[in-house]
């Protein structure tokens, strides 16, 4: 189907296209194409979502921004982690994407706290240094979903923070915000889960930054579960919601999707949400089942099993429109529940 053919169903039909490939790293297409009797999944797929004439995109789909979402098993080896993540990203960058995001602990999953600790860095180490390199050779954005960084405080405190970092495309560090729910369950079945043994909880939100895809509030997995977090990004001006994560096996299929879907409506934003997949040692596995949701609560892409990217499309104009057919945040009555998520200051 030609871009002009869909440009023409989108019209006819009142539809809004969104684009949500699903991309192998090419190493393991290159592997199926030269093994017979396999078959080649499936590449892309494309999601059209049924909406009103009224919001329909007056300009074509295919000018709006595109994100690059990106699925990997992090292991605890640093290098072989980088080599996965680098080689996603070239391929968003390829491909025409404005802004990648990786999910939680992309830099490494350890196998116990004291691993955590010894392979972590500082903001201004290494690992962080050959990102900012990246960002600039592929001209991209990245948002970095959680990485273990020694703070400030390290030498007193001899933990870290699990610190969502925000590069642009000339590998400049313009946000970074430090998980401020800290993941201490005890999940039958998955395993208990103790963050605070290595991590300190952050001590503030960060403001809502302005990207080429829109104005991005920044948040890590657990803190999904509490909507205030969301509530009061939207009201700083956050038009796009991140969750990276590294969801595990039970809680992933009960509460995964069902939770960033609730967070895109509720908020009337995007979600975007990397995700950590499969098992990264004989400890610890993950959900995966990354995925971009628009402010409808439509999953517009998503990651199959395995590492790799989906790709989707931001329409802000789509998300003004619903906001404005749609004004659930105008009709809240904070006198009889009190103001649910302040404002940032």
């Amino acid at each position: 189907m030609t871009c002009e053919l869909r440009k023409h169903l989108t019209e006819e039909r009142g539809f809004n296209l969104m684009l949500g490939f699903i991309i192998r790293p090419p190493h393991q297409l290159l592997s199926l194409l030269l093994c017979p009797g396999l078959r080649i999944p499936r590449l892309s797929v494309l999601c059209a979502q049924p909406r009103l004439r009224a919001m329909a995109v007056s300009s074509s789909s295919w000018e709006l921004p595109l994100v690059a979402v990106c699925q990997v098993t992090s292991t605890p080896d640093k290098e072989h982690n980088f080599i996965t993540c680098a080689e996603l990203i070239r391929e968003a960058a390829r491909l025409g994407a404005c802004l990648a995001f990786l999910p939680e602990a992309f830099d490494f999953i350890a196998r116990n706290p004291e691993e955590t600790l010894h392979l972590s860095e500082p903001l201004g180490g290494n690992l962080l240094g050959e990102y900012t390199q990246l960002a600039r050779e592929c001209g991209l954005w990245l948002s970095l979903g959680g990485f273990h960084e020694r703070g400030q405080d390290w030498e007193q405190t001899q933990k870290i923070y699990n610190c969502h970092v925000i590069l642009n495309n000339k590998g400049s560090v313009v946000a970074t915000y430090r998980k401020t729910h800290l993941c201490d369950v005890e999940i039958p079945g998955q395993g208990p889960m103790h963050e605070s043994n290595s991590t300190i909880p952050g001590p503030s939100l960060e403001s809502p930054v302005s990207t080429p895809a829109g104005k991005i509030g920044l948040a890590i997995c657990y803190d999904m579960r509490f909507p205030e977090l969301s509530l009061a990004l939207v009201q700083a001006g956050a038009e796009i919601l991140t969750y990276p994560s590294a969801f595990g096996s039970v809680t992933g299929p009960a509460h995964w999707e069902v939770l960033l879907r609730a967070r895109a409506i509720e908020s009337q934003c995007y979600v975007v949400a990397a995700a950590q997949c499969g098992r990264h040692h004989e400890k610890r596995a993950s959900y995966g089942h990354s995925m971009v949701v628009d402010p409808w609560g439509t999953v517009v892409a998503r990651c199959s099993e395995g590492p790799g990217l989906c790709l989707a499309r931001i329409d802000l104009s789509y998300l003004r429109r619903l906001r404005q057919h749609l004004p659930v945040f105008q009709h809240r009555r904070p006198e009889l529940y009190g103001h649910l998520g302040h404002p940032l200051s």
